[in-house]
This record gives C-alpha cells, sequence and structure tokens, in this order.
C-alpha cells in the first residue's frame, strides 16, 4: 500500500502547481493526509458520497473524487473549490494518485512474490502464472546476491542499494531484515563474474560510505531460469556464512569460491568432533599458545616454505625447524610433509566451524 509519506509529497506538488487545496479521507471521514482540511460536517457527506454510484461530486464548494483499489473506494479526494477549473484539477489529481497506488501495488506483489520464490514457497504452476501477471521474464541469467551491513545508521538500505547499483526494471532489491538485503541481478554482460564482483564492490563501497558499519556481500551462481533462483540465493547464504568462519577478512565472498569450506560447512557437528578427537584426542589446534599458532598459519600462508616463513617471522631457520618438530612430537603431525599439513589444515578449518556453530547455538 501507498505510504501516507508520498501521498503527502504528491497533494504538495500538486498544489504546488494548480494553487488548489486538496485533501485525502478515508472511507469513514477521517483525514489521511491534506494541504489544508475543509470546514467541519464534512466527514458524513464523505460516508454518503462513498455509498453513492457517483465517481464524482460537488459538494458546498468542494470537488469530491472516489479513489480505488481494485474496484473498491480506498479514499475520497476534495479537491477545494467549484467550477470547470477546479474539477479538471480535481480529476487529474486524482488519477494521479489511482496511478500511484496501481504503481506500488505491483511493485508490493512484485516483492513479496521474489520473496516466496527464493524462500522455495511457490508451486512452478505458480512462478509461471505469477511471473507472467508481474511481467517478469521467466528466461534470463540471473543471479542472487546477499548484502549484510553491521549497522543502518538510519538509512534506507534497500533505497540505497538500488541507487549505489543503478537498479533497472530488471533488477529486484528487497530486504531480509534490517540489515540483510537481497538483490536478484539479471547478468549485462559475457563475464558474470566480472560483473558481480564490480557490482558487489559498488554496494560495500556505498554503504561503508553511508555509515553502515562492516559490510559483507555473497553472491551464488548465475542461473538461467526464474524458477532457479532459489538455488542462487542459497548459494549466497551459504558463501555469506561460510566467509565469516573461515574468510573473515574478505568482505566479498562468491559461491564458486568457497573452496573446501564449503565442504566443512556441511559437516554435521558429531562427524567434526569426532575427527578431532582422533587427530588430536584431549587437545584442540586453537589451544596451542600465540606463538604456535602464529608460527603455523605464516608456515601455510608461505606454502611451507621454511626458508620464506622464517624470513617473514623475523627468526633464524633452526628456530623454525625446532617449532615445527616440537609441534610434530604434540601432534604427531609433521607440516613440513604435506599430507600431514593437509590434515593439520582441515583440522583448524574444522576447529573454527565448530566454535561458529556453538556460538550460534547461544
Amino acid at each position: 500500500m501507498i505510504s501516507n509519506q508520498i501521498l503527502q509529497t504528491t497533494l504538495d506538488g500538486l498544489k504546488s502547481i494548480s494553487r488548489v487545496d486538496f485533501a485525502v479521507i478515508d472511507t469513514d471521514g477521517n483525514p489521511v493526509v491534506s494541504t489544508t482540511l475543509p470546514s467541519g460536517g464534512y466527514a458524513a457527506g464523505v460516508i454518503d458520497f462513498v455509498k453513492s454510484p457517483a465517481d464524482s461530486q460537488e459538494v458546498s464548494k468542494y470537488q469530491y473524487f472516489k479513489i480505488y483499489d481494485e474496484s473498491v473506494v480506498e479514499y475520497v479526494l476534495i479537491a477545494f473549490g467549484s467550477g470547470e477549473d477546479v474539477y479538471m484539477i480535481g480529476k487529474m489529481a486524482a488519477f494521479q494518485i489511482q496511478n500511484l497506488m496501481v504503481a506500488y501495488k505491483e511493485r508490493f506483489d512484485k516483492d513479496n512474490f521474489i520473496k516466496n520464490l527464493l524462500l522455495d514457497n511457490l508451486l512452478l504452476v505458480d512462478i509461471y502464472s505469477r511471473s507472467k501477471k508481474l511481467r517478469i521474464k521467466m528466461e534470463a541469467d540471473r543471479c542472487v546476491m546477499v548484502a549484510e551491513a553491521g549497522q543502518r545508521k538510519e538509512i534506507n538500505t534497500v533505497e540505497a542499494i538500488k541507487e549505489y547499483i543503478s537498479a533497472g526494471t530488471h533488477d529486484f532489491v528487497t530486504a531480509v531484515d534490517e540489515n540483510s538485503v537481497i538483490i536478484v541481478h539479471e547478468m549485462t554482460e559475457q563475464n558474470h563474474k566480472g560483473e558481480m564482483d564490480r557490482l558487489a564492490k559498488q554496494i560495500i563501497a556505498g554503504l561503508e560510505k553511508d555509515g553502515a558499519g562492516q559490510v559483507h556481500v555473497a553472491y551464488g551462481t548465475v542461473v538461467g531460469e526464474l524458477r532457479e533462483a532459489s538455488r542462487s540465493y542459497k548459494e549466497a547464504r551459504m558463501a555469506l556464512d561460510v566467509g565469516k568462519i573461515f574468510f573473515e577478512e574478505k568482505k566479498l565472498m562468491a559461491y564458486s569460491s568457497l573452496g573446501i569450506g564449503r565442504l566443512i560447512y556441511q559437516l554435521p557437528m558429531p562427524l567434526c568432533k569426532m575427527f578431532i578427537r582422533e587427530i588430536f584426542e584431549d587437545q584442540r589446534p586453537d589451544d596451542f599458545d600465540e606463538e604456535t599458532l602464529t608460527t603455523i598459519n605464516k608456515f601455510f600462508e608461505n606454502s611451507l616454505n621454511v626458508s620464506e616463513t622464517s624470513r617473514q617471522l623475523f627468526i633464524h631457520r633452526n628456530t623454525l625447524v625446532y617449532r615445527l618438530d616440537k609441534l610434530q612430537k604434540t601432534t604427531g603431525l609433521d607440516l613440513r610433509v604435506f599430507e600431514d599439513a593437509i590434515t593439520f589444515k582441515i583440522a583448524m578449518m574444522v576447529v573454527r566451524y565448530m566454535k561458529y556453530m556453538e556460538s550460534m547455538e547461544y
């Protein structure tokens, strides 16, 4: 439904052009918005007018016009004055408000349709029929993106994102909650990944500039049919979660680049706990001291290169070798051996996933 703010802005604009005052009254005779209210006693006249078969009527130097919502009277527009000129101005004003209501209703219907589509709340036959009614193409390359802001700071996230990406009539932007927004983007370029990356960076830069706090954006894979958009949405949601767990430093995540994190994210917790017990028994990778963890992470960053790791840590090569030997005695894993390094890396990722899931439970 159209908001009162939009109605008030419309009446103010119409008055500035026509120099005629207007008031929008509901069917019970209560004022909704106005440039100025008519004199007392108009409520009874509005109620009688709503019950009458006429679409317009002049009463006591006021012009009354009915505004419909699907053949049902929703409002009565009152134009102040009498005569042919005021009648024509009032008629055009009523027509303008009627069209605004239709446009906002269609927008609302599209918003609900997209939300239900992404949440798999529609049958296939409903998707086809409603998309046709709402004039949404069934076949087009689309990708779903999810943007999550740390805090809103009084900004309208949906409207802001529409401005950042210059969303056309083929894109849909809808809110999930006060901090999360879904963007269903219709592709316009052959390089899909490049296009989505640019889009995501525009959103991140725009929201952070407007004070939305730390922003994370993730997107799924491109789908060719509207009915498959829910799959892209699920992928985007997973990418957002996996990014928070394993790639904290990254603001932008693509489902296609999640790697082994995507597999670990789908493991059941009992299996994760059993895996960690089998490798470390009563100890976990995050139980090591800060120096050991820093050494391990830097060793992995440098692709198991001892010389480069020792150089970046500002320690002697032998010191690094001593630390790795000590770790091997504790865990039974030699990080200089590729297979052991892979096992240890996966174990660290599993522990991070377990900690994340435990934090979500509280």
